[in-house]
């Protein structure tokens, strides 16, 4: 078949619903894990073959593309900001957004993973820290729509801790997570392991929302239908979480925390010996203490509220879909290489439906998954964290899983992927580079 015949296959398959059924990617990683890593690796890329591309704007090889696509490199650490102070560093999770103030820009709130205190390079400065002696936060792009290049910029939140991701909200903030539970022990002069709501266009105080819990953070995922916010935990012990806010859209009036169980399996491990395109009947746990004082010595003290908790190894990445939420598990699987989970609700009870979509048998299919999202037709994209190399991964819901790019900054091409999210017209896909201090805007044929 060629490029363009798989690109329309694909999007016909969506049109009939394809997009939330994934059932030719459960048969599909059922053959795999029979006849091994080399059955995915013969199968035919969604976009073609990968080859190194130079940016538009500064001509620099930084990734490799299929034919039809291109790129700009914006956004780069040290860079000015528009009031001149440089940009952070360590960018990572990252949200688009539409305003009718910004017709013809979109506005891209970017996490910046800084891990340490204030002041030293790459830190993030603010008017109005949470901890006036922490270097990490949040930062904005204005990205024009047309030429993808960066009209203005400024700082969000600051004064936070090893902002990794977060997730966008239906009411348009941005909710940024902080993956430490890090706090005076480690000198810094507030507690930190919270989420803090971020307005992409005004700075502002940056706020901890302690109900949704103290501990590793990764990302967040809002239920468009209900308000429900879903956390996954960065740890080797890790729970998937969801937050009922008291009134839909104002998470900072408190909430109920909960962490899903595996009905009548409890302290169920997901971590190895799964099946993929089994049906599990979840339901969740009340956690009585989501800001526990102990979460400093002890970043499992939420979990450990509840015994019956599932448990998986490092959850990161997680993306909404209807009804329906897509999650990653780092270092999950037999293999160690990573999972990909999806959770269906179930209207108007406590229970819900967990299926195991994808498993990695080897590093050559997919390596330690990340940041996730949806793109043009129905493809979730997977941001790598390996060690050695690394992609942005593809999977079809036709179940073909294929290469879409491939970091080649010279020196760094180990560094991760992150913050993969799409404009909301689905034309231009945002990415950063983390070690090499670039975000991307790439768009093409979709």
């Amino acid at each position: 078949m060629t490029d363009q015949g798989r690109r329309n296959f694909l999007k016909t398959a969506v049109a009939g619903g394809a997009l939330l059924g994934f059932g030719g990617l459960i048969a599909r990683n059922d053959i795999f894990n029979l006849l091994g890593s080399s059955a995915l690796a013969a199968e035919p890329a969604l976009y073609g073959p990968l080859t190194p591309k130079a940016s538009n704007n500064t001509g620099e090889i930084a990734i490799s593309l299929p034919q039809g696509f291109q790129y700009n490199i914006i956004g780069r650490s040290g860079s000015p900001m528009t009031n001149g102070q440089p940009l952070p560093a360590l960018q990572d999770g990252m949200g688009v957004f539409r305003f009718s103030s910004l017709p013809n820009s979109w506005a891209v709130v970017r996490n910046h993973e800084n891990q340490g205190f204030a002041g030293v390079a790459g830190s993030v400065s603010g008017p109005a820290p949470y901890d006036p002696v922490a270097g990490g936060g949040t930062s904005t792009l204005i990205v024009d729509r047309e030429t993808r290049l960066v009209t203005a910029s400024q700082t969000g939140i600051s004064g936070t801790v090893w902002n990794c991701a977060g997730g966008v909200t239906p009411w348009r903030t941005w909710i940024s997570c902080e993956e430490t539970v890090m706090g005076p022990a480690s000198g810094f002069t507030k507690p930190h392991g919270y989420c803090f709501e971020v307005d992409p266009l005004v700075p502002g105080e940056a706020v901890p929302i302690r109900q949704m819990g103290r501990f590793r953070h990764e990302a967040a995922a809002v239920d468009r239908s209900t308000g429900i916010v879903y956390l996954t935990e960065d740890n080797p012990l890790a729970g998937f979480y969801r937050y009922l806010p008291n009134h839909r859209g104002d998470l900072a009036a408190g909430g109920t925390l909960q962490v899903l169980a595996v009905a009548d399996e409890p302290g169920y491990d997901a971590r190895v010996g799964q099946t993929v395109g089994r049906k599990l009947l979840a339901t969740w746990i009340d956690i009585p203490d989501p800001d526990p004082a102990s979460a400093e010595a002890n970043p499992s003290a939420v979990f450990e509220q509840a015994p019956g908790a599932a448990k998986f190894c490092r959850l990161e990445g997680c993306f909404a879909g209807l009804n329906q939420i897509y999650f990653t598990s780092t270092n999950g699987g037999d293999a160690g290489l990573g999972q990909v989970w999806k959770y269906e609700s179930r209207k108007k009870t406590k229970f819900g439906y967990l299926t195991l979509l994808f498993e990695s048998p080897g590093a050559d299919v997919l390596d330690f998954p990340d940041n996730v999202c949806f793109g043009p037709g129905g493809g979730l994209f997977l941001c790598e964290d390996g060690t050695i190399d690394n992609f942005i991964r593809i999977i079809s819901p036709t179940g073909t899983l294929s290469n879409f790019a491939q970091n080649l900054v010279p020196g760094l091409e180990g560094g991760e992927f992150t913050g993969c999210a799409f404009s909301p017209d689905q034309k231009t896909l945002f990415v950063n580079i983390q070690l090499a201090g670039m975000t991307l805007a790439i768009w093409g044929d979709w």
